[in-house]
C-alpha cells in the first residue's frame, strides 16, 4: 500500500495497485478549480510510467455530487478572446490525458454529474451511478457558453447526435435508469455505500485482466471515434465565451437570479 498523496481539494492514493482521485470540494459541489484540473493531469501521466498500478477510480466527496464542472468563479478573470481559447486548451489538454490514460478509468457517481464533470464521466471507461445520480450539461440555461470540442465528440460518440442536442438544448439533468440506457452509465446500484463498494470490485476485476488487451482496447475505441479538433471550433468557442450573453449569465449564476439572454 502506498502513503497517500493529499492536498486540500483533490486526494490521491494507490492501494494494491488500484489508484483513486478523489475530487474534494464538497462544499462547492466538488466544482472543479484550474489547479485540480491540472493535478489530475499529472496523475494520470503518473500513473503511464508506473506499471504497477493497473486500474483507476474517480469519485466526489459526499455524496451531493460527482463534479459541478468548473468552479464559476475563475471565470470572472477572462477579458480577452486569448482567455476563452487558452481555457478551452487546457480542458482538452486535460480530458484528453484522462482519456489516454493507459489502464482503465471507472467513475463512481453520486449525487450530480453536471458540465465538466459529465466530460470528465465521458472519458471513463466505466461509469457506475446511484438511484440519485442525475448527470448533463445544463449550461444553455446557466452560463450560455458551449462544450469544447472534444467534449461534443464524446457525448455524441456515447449518445448520438440526436440525445446530444436533447440534452443541451432541454438543459435537463437525465436521471439514473435513463442515463443507464442512454449509455451514460454503465450500472447503477442503490447508494453510495454499494457505489465504493462495487468500484473497488469493478476495478479489482479489470486489474486482474490483461493489460496489453485492455490498453489496446481502450485505444482502439479513442481512435475510431472522430475528434473534432480545437481549431475546427475556435470560431464557436469565440461566439460563446466572448459574448454579453456568457457575461450575464456568469454573473446572474453567481449572484442566483435568472439570466437574461439577449442572443448576442
Amino acid at each position: 500500500m502506498n502513503a497517500p498523496a493529499i492536498s486540500e481539494d483533490l486526494l490521491y492514493s494507490v492501494t494494491d495497485g488500484i489508484a483513486r482521485i478523489t475530487f474534494n470540494r464538497p462544499q462547492a459541489r466538488n466544482a472543479m478549480t484550474f489547479a485540480m484540473y491540472d493535478r489530475m493531469a499529472e496523475i494520470c501521466q503518473e500513473i503511464n510510467v508506473d506499471r504497477s498500478i493497473k486500474a483507476l477510480i474517480l469519485t466526489g466527496a459526499g455524496d451531493k455530487a460527482f463534479a459541478s464542472g468548473t468552479d464559476i468563479s475563475q471565470f470572472r478573470a477572462f477579458k480577452t478572446a486569448q482567455d476563452a481559447l487558452d481555457y478551452e486548451a487546457r480542458i482538452d489538454r486535460v480530458l484528453g490525458t484522462l482519456e489516454q490514460c493507459r489502464v482503465p478509468v471507472i467513475a463512481a457517481i453520486a449525487g450530480a454529474c453536471t458540465g465538466g464533470g459529465a466530460g470528465i464521466a465521458a472519458c471513463c471507461d466505466l461509469r457506475i451511478g446511484t438511484e440519485t445520480t442525475r448527470m448533463g450539461f445544463p449550461i444553455a440555461r446557466t452560463l450560455g457558453n458551449c462544450l469544447s470540442m472534444s467534449n461534443i465528440s464524446r457525448v455524441v460518440s456515447l449518445v448520438g447526435p440526436a440525445r446530444t442536442k436533447d440534452l443541451i438544448f432541454r438543459a435537463r439533468l437525465v436521471e439514473a435508469p435513463e442515463a443507464l440506457a442512454l449509455g451514460l452509465l454503465t450500472e447503477i446500484v442503490p447508494d453510495v455505500e454499494t457505489l465504493q463498494r462495487r468500484a473497488d470490485e469493478t476495478a479489482k476485476l479489470v486489474a486482474s485482466h490483461a493489460p496489453l488487451t485492455l490498453e489496446a482496447t481502450k485505444e482502439a475505441v479513442r481512435r475510431i471515434r472522430r475528434t473534432l479538433s480545437r481549431e475546427e471550433g475556435e470560431d464557436l468557442i469565440l461566439k460563446a465565451y466572448m459574448s454579453e450573453d456568457f457575461r450575464e449569465g456568469m454573473d446572474a449564476f453567481l449572484n442566483k437570479r435568472s439570466p437574461n439572454w439577449r442572443g448576442r
